[in-house]
């Protein structure tokens, strides 16, 4: 006897747009749908967010423009109330400077609002199996972000765990103080070219350009306390 094949999952939609015939042609087409079903909808960002934290739905469309709450924040809210809910941005252009922001709030990709409406189905069940509805240019603006970001965390990494030895510490508790390389040089008894080289070092290692940025720095890591 043949095994028969579970049916697939209902993938559960939230249609978020302030234009209602938007929302009433896409009810009717995803209601032809057996595999997806529209759960719930929303006429603002502020509604989509309560919406989206009720139902939880598996895909929200989402109009990146909409009054109260603007899609781009609505998204960045659903994604931190019900993070597996993927997010489909709606947009009228993909130049749209937004839509930039609202891949990077945690979208998971757009649709043109004059794509054919029954190709947007087929667009649900890409996203909804983790695939991203991102075009090239767009790809492209998103890898030039993500390098640009990857180079500060690395030198926020560097900065955050600096291998500062004892000496270096010591002298960075008497620049915090306001004393002079002179006056250092003279409490540690040693010569003021080395203090000299324990700043530039100090320095170095921080990422840091001035004596006050360290002291900074090291105040707010707990490297240092005045009352040391």
């Amino acid at each position: 006897m043949a095994e028969v094949s579970a049916p697939a999952p209902i993938i559960r939609v939230l249609v978020a747009d302030d234009q209602e015939l938007y929302r009433r042609g896409l009810e009717v087409v995803l209601s032809t749908e057996d595999d997806i079903a529209m759960v719930a909808e929303a006429a603002d960002g502020e509604e989509a967010v309560a919406r989206a934290e009720e139902f939880a739905p598996d895909v929200v469309l989402m109009d990146i423009r909409m009054p109260r709450v603007d899609g781009i924040e609505a998204a960045r809210r659903i994604k931190e109330l019900v993070p597996s809910t993927r997010i489909i941005m709606l947009t009228v252009s993909d130049e749209d400077t937004h839509l930039y922001d609202a891949i990077k709030a945690g979208a998971n990709g757009y649709l043109l609002k004059d794509i054919a409406i029954d190709e947007v189905p087929s667009s649900i069940r890409r996203v909804h199996a983790g695939e991203s509805l991102i075009s090239p240019s767009m790809a492209s603006k998103l890898l030039t972000e993500f390098s640009t970001l990857s180079k500060k965390i690395e030198q926020r990494q560097q900065i955050a765990t600096p291998n500062l030895t004892a000496r270096e510490i010591e002298v960075l508790r008497f620049v915090a103080k306001g004393m002079s390389n002179r006056e250092i040089a003279e409490e540690l008894y040693i010569s003021e070219n080395t203090i000299k080289n324990h700043v530039r070092n100090i320095l170095e290692k921080l990422h840091l350009h001035s004596r006050m940025e360290a002291v900074l720095y090291a105040m707010r890591e707990r490297i240092i306390d005045l009352g040391d």
